[in-house]
Order: C-alpha cells, then structure tokens, then sequence
C-alpha cells in the first residue's frame, strides 16, 4: 500500500495545469511494476518517490509516460517536489534543496516556504542537436505540422529530446491542427518525445503561447510541459530571441487547461521552469503481489 497524489502542475487552482500522479513508491517497485502503474493511471506522466541514492539528495524520483521512462521532465520534477514537501521528505525552509532523478541531481527553489506555492527546479544542462541537414529538418517539420515555420526547427535534448518549431505569433500557435499522425511518425524517426511550437503572445501576461504534440508516446497533446520550455529557453537563449531573463509562458488553454509556466534563463543558459502546485486527490495505491480474486 502506497501514498498517492494527484496533483495540478502549472495551474491556477485545481483542475486548470497538467494533472501528475505522484506515488511514495517501496523499493521493492522495478522498472516493470512502475510502468505498468503510469500506463493503467494513463497520464502523460506519473512520478514515483524513492530514497535518494546519492547523499546530497533529498529525494529521489522516476517519471514514466504511459509507454516509457524519461531521465527527466519538468511538470512530473515541480510536482515531485510538491509531493516530497507534502509527505516530509524535504522541507521547504533552508534554500535549495536537491531532487534526484535520471539526468542527475537537480536543485529546488521555492518561492514562499510557508505556502510552498511556486515551486522552481533546473533544468539538465540542454543540447541542441545537429544531426540532421538544417533545410532537411524544416522541410520535415513544416510538412508534419502543415504550416510554415519562421526561421528553422531544431532538435533540443533536455533529457526529454524535443523537435522545436517557431511559429511567430500566439495566434498561429492556438489555431494549429497537426496531422497527429505525420507528428508520430516524425518524432519517432527523429527520436523526439514530441514536437513543441511557440509563438509571441500578444495579449495577458504571458510572453509566449506553446503547445506540445507527442502522439507517438500516446499524448496526442500534452497539457503545460515544463520539458519542452526549458528546451523552448534554451533555443531562444542561443538565438538570442529571448523575451528576457524571467518571463510567463501560456499553455493548454486550446485543450480546457489554463497552464502557466514560469522561465528563468541564466546568463550561461541555464534554465529554471517553475509554477503552482494544487493537491486535487490524496489517497493509496496497492499493486498487488498476487492475483486477486472475487469471492462469494
């Protein structure tokens, strides 16, 4: 039997970011068990909560999609945090704490340790990718998502490896209609998890409008993902096309969901995605060891 939540990531209250399942998981729970449990609970990610292997970890955690692991994604690392505060296995005072998952050890920033409200984690140190002939690599893109892109699409790895694509302005980001199919087939050649486009927001707070594509994986679009804009950063950072060295990114309203994403960008590229945090159901999770059967 193990503690459950399911907490709103990047949100403005209950129900309006992307939805994690966060499991305080036994040791004994491998590999196969966990993915088993992210592709029954069917979100775009579920996080498990370990002992930390490395002692200058507060905690440990493994993210799985409903078909993969992923050595990193942002929306399951902020709501990770959240749960560890939530269950005491960091506290919130003290400056930053340390989360370990797959890309290593990531520091933990929180906003107001009394509400814990705004949660902020690094980003791994990203990669953009150049594998592919630029030209080739936009002439892909621009057929999968049928619209044309401002300036080249790139490939950014951030433990979670994205297929960039500028759009220009918000407006041709929320009308966009992929062929979901083409994107699954793209991604997977490329070895992306997704195609994520961006364009600049006119309107409200927010410096940008993103959304995130990731059939291939079986999301056919992902809520608010924290990955694809600290990939979305670290792209702008090196293009120098920043909005500035802090600044609010829109996301899921397209698919019912009001997400906001906070981005910090260091002089050196380093990126900080952050955001708000809602418990929405606290309860337990029992794998079974042994077939369970109805009885009389």
């Amino acid at each position: 039997m193990m503690d459950l939540l399911y907490v709103d990531v990047f949100g403005n209250g209950a129900f309006t970011g992307n939805p994690l399942a966060v499991v305080k998981a036994e040791a004994t729970l491998d590999a196969r068990q966990m993915q088993t449990v992210a592709a029954w609970l069917n979100l775009s990610e579920t996080a498990f909560l370990l002992p930390p292997e490395d002692r200058l970890a507060d905690y440990r955690v493994r993210i799985f999609t409903p078909r993969q692991e992923l050595s990193f994604a942002g929306h399951p690392s902020v709501g990770a945090a959240w749960a560890a505060i939530h269950w005491r296995l960091m506290p919130s005072e003290g400056g930053l704490r340390m989360q370990q998952c797959g890309a290593g050890l990531l520091p933990v920033r929180v906003d107001d340790p009394s509400t814990h409200s705004r949660i902020h984690v690094k980003s791994p140190t990203a990669r953009l990718q150049t594998t592919i002939e630029p030209q080739r690599l936009l002439e892909m893109t621009r057929t999968a998502l049928g619209t044309p892109l401002v300036g080249q699409a790139q490939i950014v790895d951030v433990g979670a490896v994205w297929l960039l694509a500028n759009l220009g302005q918000s407006n041709r980001v929320r009308a966009l209609q992929p062929n979901l199919s083409a994107v699954a087939s793209l991604t997977s050649e490329l070895g992306c998890v997704g195609i994520a486009v961006f364009g600049r927001e006119t309107l409200g707070a927010a410096a940008l409008a993103v959304r995130a594509f990731c059939p291939g994986d079986g999301i056919a679009e992902d809520p608010v993902t924290g990955s694809a804009n600290a990939a979305i950063g670290t792209l702008l950072h090196a293009t120098g096309q920043l909005p500035g060295p802090r600044y609010e990114v829109s996301q899921g309203r397209e698919i019912g969901r009001d997400g906001h994403v906070l981005v910090e960008v260091e002089n050196d590229g380093t990126v900080w995605i952050g955001g708000a945090c809602t418990t929405c159901i606290e309860g337990f999770l029992e794998y079974p060891t042994a077939p369970q059967r109805l009885t009389a």
